[in-house]
């Protein structure tokens, strides 16, 4: 058991998104959609609860403790604008009920955060080629029941980055709110650029500041250190992870390290970092690893403190749980989840012998409800 919202006791539950509908750019679709598992953080064990298949390619989640109201992105490259839908799932029966959808105003819906006052849902859009509303980023209200309004405010980035193939234009990836609340983070993996954003009153986007990523790197996933001062960055095209100072609403480049040995065709994909903000956590597709790096207190420079096999194919997300003792590894392509140990002390993870059976589980979230 945990320490829930309310400071009252709850249990520890495993949320995953996995492929149930092909894309062209994914290697098959084995998945059911939409699963809710118990999880035991002692053993490692995870018990299936829910599951619907009544959702399409649920590829990024975000999960409101409070209500426990699952907003998923549905990812299907065929559709010129994608859909968000929310899901309440209520312990107390174990069930898993649909509550509404709503458009994400563009296209490959990438990536979504609930804010931390509840009141809305904000949305990146990966966009590809043109036509639809083409936003880059939106803002869906939250309704006191937890279903989605109508977008009330989006923004659309421009540009594109010297890599054809895959910065032909502006590729929003993702976006974070600090700790504090203050400001929001975009990574646009087609421009190489971080934008600071605050949200206004009437529920508008406003830039603030940008920075400029080193070319090619394809900034995509982004966690701010507990602390709000560092932001760090899974760059996905270059395999690497960044330091960025936030100081008010700019955003300064501190430090760059390769996330994988040279020579390796690996794309990084996600990022999580400790809850003592100590050690940050990125995971390589290709090298198929996570890669761990130690934060030093002062300076906020990375040291590499080695790497992690996942144990199968294509981490392409994965979760650390509340305490920060047990890190979840989704393995795409590998059609698993595995459980791995964390040693606090020096940032570590070892295999617990627990593995998931899953067809390509896209993402995971550990949250106590």
């Amino acid at each position: 058991m945990k320490i829930g919202s309310g400071g009252v006791l709850a249990s520890l539950y495993l949320i995953v998104g996995s492929l149930n509908r092909e894309v062209p750019y994914f290697q098959g679709a084995r998945g059911l959609g939409l699963s809710v598992f118990s999880f035991d953080e002692a053993s490692g064990e995870a018990v299936p609860i829910a599951e619907t298949r009544d959702i399409d390619n649920p590829t990024f989640l975000s999960v409101d403790a409070a209500s426990g109201v699952i907003y998923a992105n549905s990812e299907v490259a065929e559709w010129r604008e994608g859909v968000v839908s929310a899901y309440r799932f209520d312990p107390a029966d174990g069930a898993l009920r649909y509550l509404n959808k709503q458009p994400t105003l563009g296209s490959i819906a990438a990536y979504n955060q609930v804010s931390r006052d509840r009141r809305h849902l904000l949305v990146a859009n990966y966009s590809e080629g043109f036509g639809g509303p083409d936003q880059s980023l939106a803002v869906v209200p939250i309704r006191d029941d937890g279903s989605l309004a109508p977008s009330e405010a989006s923004l659309q980035f421009s540009g594109r980055g010297p890599t054809p193939a895959r910065q032909d234009r502006s590729h929003a990836h993702s976006i974070v709110q600090s700790p504090d609340g203050s400001l929001f983070v975009a990574a646009d993996l087609g421009t190489d650029r971080l934008t600071s954003l605050t949200l206004a009153e009437d529920g508008r986007l406003v830039e603030q500041a940008s920075l400029s990523m080193p070319p090619a790197a394809g900034p995509r996933h982004t966690v701010f250190h507990p602390d709000g001062k560092t932001l760090f960055v899974n760059n996905e095209l270059d395999s690497t992870v960044a330091s960025v100072a936030v100081d008010g609403l700019a955003l300064r480049l501190v430090d760059v390290k390769k996330a994988v040995p040279d020579g390796v065709d690996s794309h990084g994909a996600d990022i999580h970092i400790s809850p003592d903000g100590r050690f940050v956590y990125s995971s390589n597709r290709g090298h198929d690893s996570i890669s761990i790096f130690a934060v030093d207190p002062a300076s906020r420079e990375l040291a590499l403190v080695g790497h992690q096999p996942t144990g199968g194919q294509t981490p392409r997300n994965f979760a650390i749980s509340p305490s920060g003792e047990r890190v979840l590894v989704a393995n795409q392509n590998g059609d698993s989840i595995v459980v791995f140990a964390r040693d606090a002390a020096n940032g570590t993870l070892r295999e617990m012998g627990r593995r998931i059976a899953i067809g390509t589980p896209m993402c995971v979230r550990l949250v106590a409800l």
